[in-house]
């Protein structure tokens, strides 16, 4: 009997598990990671430097790992909950939208695509190459920016307040975080958010055109 209790209730858990979405499987890696980074980092700051994305090691082809593991460590808790908050709810809907692998492969795309930005316009612009950027914002702007060309009107709240449609939220936000890093000196990558929002429109635009119809039935529900 006890051996029956204990294999239904492993049953529970596996199928708890395989019904997680990817974006919440996302969500569960980034906490996970921000948690264990965080106590390694308490012990050796140095290895801040294997996690996160700075630019002078990337252009000596040093720690290119981070490109990716950069998208899963945060600053801090509060901007791992804004993060992982804004993820929830537009990651599970885009990922209904474009399928749980085609959204993978273009939530991991669209982070690369952010941190190289970052890297190369800290390089034109002759910014400090030896500050880190962590962060899940640069693939949550990319879906933002997929959501611009596959459903422009959807109304969506900024900064859970304030109701846009999405194509102007996405640009607002842009802009609004844009100022708030130049007039109150926060540290913000802006860059990596433009990075991920053109990876957004330029896949949206694909998908836009190939299933033309697709999009024009799912965007009846937003006129």
């Amino acid at each position: 009997m006890r051996y029956h209790k204990y294999t239904r209730r492993n049953l529970a858990g596996n199928r708890f598990f395989a019904n997680l979405s990817i974006t919440n499987w996302i969500i569960l890696i980034n906490v996970i990671f921000f948690v264990a980074a965080y106590a390694a980092i308490r012990f050796n700051p140095g290895i801040m430097d294997y996690i996160g994305l700075k630019p002078a090691n990337i252009f000596q082809l040093k720690s290119l790992w981070t490109l990716i593991t950069s998208m899963f460590m945060h600053g801090g808790l509060g901007h791992l909950v804004v993060n992982m908050i804004s993820l929830a709810f537009i990651g599970n809907f885009v990922e209904k939208i474009i399928g749980r692998k085609r959204f993978f492969w273009f939530y991991m795309i669209a982070g690369i695509a952010a941190g190289l930005l970052f890297v190369l316009l800290a390089y034109v612009f002759q910014a400090d190459m030896n500050v880190y950027a962590v962060g899940a914002s640069g693939a949550i702007f990319g879906l933002g920016g997929l959501m611009m060309m596959l459903t422009p009107k959807m109304p969506v709240l900024v900064f859970f307040i304030i109701p846009l449609p999405m194509w102007i939220a996405m640009l607002f936000l842009l802009v609004i975080l844009w100022l708030a890093s130049w007039g109150f000196g926060l540290s913000i990558g802006n860059t990596a958010h433009l990075g991920g929002l053109l990876a957004g429109i330029i896949f949206g635009f694909y998908l836009k055109h190939k299933y033309k119809r697709k999009v024009e039935m799912l965007n009846r529900h937003f006129r």
